[in-house]
């Protein structure tokens, strides 16, 4: 009861299909199950990380519950209110209240805008500053993610990708949200570049008390910054554990094969953990295995994983796995 009470974001049996059109007339033939049926709770002032193989549906999901993309089926509940199917012009305070973070710190910005006009064009959308007071607003979302106001006047093309990043950071303050989707938000970045943003994250997180859903392929990283991780995999989610649990005792083996591909920089404990090697290539979303969506790359498929998609179960201290091999077990 206390963790749905908690809960800022609730995402109940969420699909995002996108319809294949072929012929003359475009007709709809098939559909890619970008999302499929997938749930988890989000709780006021946690990171909840996201991790899976690119193309597994993580970018979709996150765009889906701002409602970037139109929700298929499913429920998306913001602070007990659901907006699944709410109207885009009721989207305006749930939009101030949740802001996006995008991979590529370039292709999100305007080339053609200033700075100042791009960190600014949120007050202006939600009429929360003008004049003298917008400017000093700018001045000060520019200096929390570690720029200065000369900034301001400068364009996107002046930065390097680590200071374009700081920029959307800054945009995305600018209405002062609740939820922040952080989508791949150091995949574009240099390495030496990527820790003090997420540091910098983790800093602002503490200090307005944010929440945010941090979507990732880089599983190291990941653990950093988040309280809890659902590991996802063809549109599904395979299984959700605190941070140091899913790395201590991964029971999926989709994760455990994410896991044993992190590299880690001595011998002699990589010469003594599990190696756990995928065969084949990921299924195409349009046609996905019956059954268990992983069993074709599973060595531990049996029959019963042909047949029966997997339910998720729980094994205890927020620990949930959607795995046929755990009835086997018993």
């Amino acid at each position: 009861m206390n963790k749905d009470k908690d809960a800022i974001i609730k995402v109940r049996n969420l699909k995002k299909y996108f319809p294949v059109k072929k012929g003359f007339l475009k007709r709809k033939v098939q559909y890619v199950k970008a999302v499929d049926d997938i749930s988890f709770d989000i709780k006021k002032g946690e990171t909840f990380g996201l991790v899976g193989e690119s193309g597994c549906g993580k970018t979709t999901t996150g765009r889906t519950i701002i409602r970037l993309y139109d929700v298929t089926d499913g429920d998306v509940i913001f602070d007990g209110t659901n907006i699944s199917n709410m109207k885009e012009k009721d989207l305006s305070s749930f939009r101030k209240r949740v802001q996006m973070i995008f991979q590529d710190p370039f292709a999100s910005l305007n080339s053609r805008m200033t700075v100042g006009d791009i960190v600014g064009e949120p007050l202006d959308i939600h009429k929360l500053a003008s004049g003298k007071e917008r400017q000093e607003r700018i001045y000060y979302l520019l200096k929390t993610v570690g720029l200065s106001k000369e900034h301001a006047s400068r364009y996107p093309h002046e930065f390097s990708g680590g200071q374009r990043q700081r920029i959307g950071i800054a945009r995305a303050l600018a209405v002062d949200p609740d939820f922040i989707i952080c989508d791949e938000p150091i995949s574009a970045l240099d390495v030496s570049i990527q820790a003090q943003v997420v540091n910098m994250l983790e800093d602002l997180q503490k200090e307005l008390g944010l929440t945010y859903l941090f979507i990732a392929h880089d599983l190291s990283m990941v653990r950093h910054i988040s309280d809890r991780i659902a590991v996802m995999y063809l549109g599904k989610i395979v299984e959700v554990a605190k941070s140091e649990e899913l790395y201590k005792n991964p029971t999926h083996p989709y994760t455990k094969a994410l896991l044993s591909a992190i590299p880690i920089p001595d011998p002699d404990v990589t010469h003594k953990r599990e190696s756990v090697t995928l065969e084949g290539e990921v299924p195409s979303p349009i046609n996905p295995p019956k059954g268990c969506t992983f069993r074709t790359r599973c060595k531990y498929a049996f029959e019963t994983c042909k047949n029966k998609e997997p339910s998720m179960k729980n094994l205890g201290g927020d620990h949930t796995v959607a795995c046929h091999l755990l009835d086997n077990k018993k």
